[in-house]
């Protein structure tokens, strides 16, 4: 057994080295089967201690990723991380990092920004799992952080809806600013109305999806917040809506194409409502695409509809696993007639 090169190791060096290596034979041990276990050890320590962060946040994300559908949460994972977190923690081996360590990422937005907040803890306990799953840490201080930080309020307190447009307005806005003009953004924004349906469903309409013959909508599930097919039954208005756009959208493959042919921003609807202030029922603040849908939900309950038609129309899961279990039917034909009546009350003058 070799104990070293001289002048690199001394004579002092290596008869120490000589003294524990007798010490291990001693034992009843190999003292060469011995230092390669050390070696093994402190190599294995190195590489753990080289595992940053931020580096296990990404290996996580690019695990992660190809399983999310939607776009922007997929972006705002590993964004929100490098916003809050990598300029803080980012660079630290994740074996030293502490609960203090992620106390301190989390108290700026902790109180004025508690959603995003709560997103950053989920993502970074998510992160810290994944390392104790790879024995790269023995535990995850995420899970304590909480005591180190002030008292939050309430989740009930601090959710904020989206602001919807009170039902009895729809008729006047649509008739005095949707149907003034003939364009792209208010035909989508109409259909939309018309069909209580999310705003990207609209916009990633394609006319494969189009049941002409028996005036359906069918969306792919891979498009759906639930991932499951969820079909819309249109009414005359909303027929004659997507019967212009086949003559106007040329050939696109989408129903409601911008001018270069593709897909609409998420932001056309929003900034035309802000620039004509369409009114909610959040002082302040103008009516948002999506609070249409509560619009909607709002005049089926006020005018006798059943909760499940109302439901299922918005493509609500039921949260209720037995009652999920026992629903084999989407009532495409109970729906239909609501939805006309949906779009007669929106095309009429008597509000």
């Amino acid at each position: 057994m070799g104990l070293g090169a001289y002048p690199e190791t001394g004579i002092a060096d290596a008869r120490r080295a000589a003294a524990e290596a007798r010490a291990v034979i001693a034992a009843k041990a190999d003292p060469i089967e011995e230092k390669r276990r050390l070696d093994a050890a402190s190599a294995a320590q190195e590489a753990r201690g080289s595992v940053t962060f931020e580096k296990a946040s990404r290996e996580l994300y690019d695990t992660l990723k190809p399983s999310w559908k939607n776009t922007k949460h997929r972006n705002q994972w590993i964004t929100t991380l490098e916003t809050y977190v990598f300029p803080l923690i980012g660079s630290q081996p994740v074996e030293d990092l502490r609960p203090s360590d992620f106390a301190k990422v989390l108290r700026p937005i902790w109180l004025d920004k508690q959603e995003t907040a709560s997103r950053v803890k989920q993502r970074c306990h998510a992160v810290m799992k994944w390392a104790w799953g790879r024995e790269l840490v023995s535990g995850n201080p995420v899970d304590i952080v909480d005591t180190l930080l002030p008292r939050q309020s309430s989740v009930r307190a601090r959710v904020q809806h989206h602001p919807s447009m009170p039902w009895r307005d729809i008729p006047d806005f649509v008739r005095k600013v949707v149907q003034v003009r003939d364009d792209v953004s208010r035909s989508l924004l109409e259909f939309v109305i018309l069909t209580g349906a999310r705003s990207g469903e609209a916009r990633g309409m394609t006319w494969d999806e189009v049941d002409f013959d028996r005036n359906i909508w069918t969306v792919a599930g891979v498009r759906m917040k639930a991932g499951a097919p969820h079909r819309v039954p249109l009414s005359a208005r909303a027929i004659e809506i997507v019967e212009k756009q086949r003559h106007q959208a040329k050939a696109s493959p989408l129903v409601f194409p911008s001018v270069k042919g593709k897909q609409l921003s998420d932001m056309a609807l929003t900034k035309f409502l802000r620039h004509h202030r369409a009114k909610s029922d959040v002082s302040g603040r103008v009516a948002t695409a999506h609070g249409f849908r509560s619009s909607f939900r709002d005049w089926a309950s006020e005018n006798g509809y059943a909760r499940d038609l109302a439901e299922r129309a918005l493509a609500h899961t039921i949260s209720n696993q037995v009652e999920a279990a026992y629903h084999r039917t989407d009532l495409l034909e109970q729906r239909r007639d609501m939805m006309e009546a949906w779009a007669q009350f929106v095309s009429s003058e008597r509000y």
